[in-house]
């Protein structure tokens, strides 16, 4: 590596970031920002799976100016020659939501000199922009500091999926960058994109408004069969024991937090923000029930009680089991009636106000938001790209890893057994993999199988750690 390129790794910047507070960075080191619709802003994609694929087709389909897709990078090849071939060819069937885009193939500008493959790859990709392009991080959370770090010294502006912290170490790590990115002027977005519907806003605004009067119970569900992959068999013979647990990142804690983390934090999000409030404490429980040949360290059913400092009380539930009831949804519950937050997934959302606590009694009914909904992945683009051309304070770095942390926290309350505070959690020092940035393809990978080819799993009232 020459002077230059040492000079200007992620290492370096980190030592930076912890020398410096945010106002000792000067305007020399601020990005260009663009001017407003006057140039092209230049993507490149870190994480070509299907919600990284997405997120790139609602990048290209932002109006009011030309962006353009020019690098690419991801742990395996495959995933970076079936993403691009996905962009080209079927960009409407692309998976990860999205309204029909609106590029054609000019604005995919990739060829195969700017696909990068390996855990290194990320640094090929963001060394294709200049200052005040874009990159979309998303590759497992757990990547997600060391990615957004060498974004900031290059000056990028950036789009990061969700979770974007696994544990409390990550989660001051990834603040203290949060602060870092503000001082330098850069817009971040996280891939909380309900918080970007325009139903759920609507909806906000009539609660703090007292419309179902003061809050008093919310609760979330995500229950349904499996999907993904949260559920492993041991890897086969002489495979590669690092990326085989990178390829299957929602079944090791270490790489996502886990299933909890991944498929409740919008539940949980969508929750915490019609409570204005993150939670001070948690308590849950949940279990691995028939789990077969499996080795994976998740749970297959969770219930947590999130309480915050007025005593309101948020109740999560979820469960990957096959043939059991389902529901995929969001309430709340004030002294005045009741509200849906979300119906059925994540969109649309179909908001609404009862008179009473009974949810879903049309005679009860007292306000719902009007269809069609306008589709959250694609404004939380729009919003993005509109706050770069246009030099908009724009950043969701600090809120994306509260909400992370948030998802931790009851994570942790299931996996332990006990009850954990916001505190704890944060100031904890059980760092799942520390070390990460420095992982090569011949690293021995962050969590070991035992003799029986088993990795550990949480121990309820056993562990004081989850694992």
């Amino acid at each position: 590596m020459d002077g230059a390129r040492k000079a200007n790794t992620r290492r370096g910047f980190l030592s930076l970031a912890g020398r410096v507070g945010p106002a000792a960075l000067t305007a020399d080191l601020l990005p260009r920002i663009h001017a407003a619709g006057s140039d092209t802003i230049r993507v490149a994609l870190v994480g070509c799976g299907g919600r990284g694929t997405g997120a790139a087709v609602n990048a290209l389909s932002v109006k009011g100016g030309p962006v353009k897709l020019v690098a690419m990078a991801d742990v395996f090849e495959a995933r970076v020659n079936r993403s691009y071939r996905a962009l080209l060819d079927h960009p409407a069937q692309v998976p990860g939501g999205g309204e029909p885009p609106t590029f054609d193939a000019s604005r995919i500008d990739v060829p195969e000199e700017r696909r990068f493959v390996g855990l290194s790859s990320y640094r090929d990709a963001m060394d294709c922009l200049s200052p005040g392009d874009l990159v979309i991080l998303a590759s497992p959370p757990a990547f997600r500091w060391p990615h957004f770090a060498y974004a900031l010294d290059k000056g990028l502006h950036v789009f990061m999926e969700k979770a974007v912290t696994v544990d409390g170490p990550t989660t001051r790590r990834m603040l203290r960058l949060a602060e870092v990115s503000e001082a330098r002027n850069l817009k971040v977005g996280v891939g909380l994109m309900c918080r970007h519907c325009v139903a759920r806003q609507a909806l906000y605004d009539r609660i703090r408004d007292g419309m179902v009067g003061e809050l008093v119970h919310l609760r979330a569900y995500r229950m349904h069969g499996v999907v993904g992959l949260p559920f492993s068999p041991a890897p086969p013979a002489g495979a590669n024991e690092l990326l085989y647990q990178v390829e299957r990142f929602h079944s090791f804690l270490w790489a996502s937090g886990g299933l909890y983390s991944d498929f409740y934090i919008h539940n949980i999000d969508e929750c915490c923000w019609m409570k204005d409030a993150w939670p001070v404490r948690a308590q849950g429980m949940g279990g691995r029930h028939d789990r077969g040949e499996n080795v994976d360290q998740n749970f297959d059913s969770y219930s947590v009680e999130y309480t915050f400092a007025d005593d309101t009380t948020l109740l999560v539930k979820g469960r990957s089991i096959e043939g059991c009831y389902g529901e995929f949804a969001s309430y709340a519950h004030g002294t005045k009636g009741s509200a849906v937050i979300s119906t059925s997934a994540h969109t649309p959302a179909r908001c609404r106000i009862y008179r009473s606590q009974r949810i879903d009694q049309e005679t009860d009914l007292h306000w719902e938001f009007p269809q069609p909904e306008p589709n959250p992945y694609q404004l939380e683009f729009d919003h993005l790209i509109d706050a770069i051309r246009r030099d908009k304070p724009y950043n969701e770095a600090k809120r994306g890893a509260e909400a992370s942390l948030v998802a931790s926290l009851g994570r942790m309350a299931a996996h332990t057994g006990r009850l954990v505070t916001f505190e704890e959690i944060l100031n904890g020092e059980h760092e799942f993999a520390p070390g990460l940035d420095e992982l090569t393809e011949d690293s021995p990978a962050p969590v070991q199988a035992d003799a029986s080819g088993r990795y550990p799993v949480p121990e309820p009232g056993v562990k004081m750690r989850e694992y």
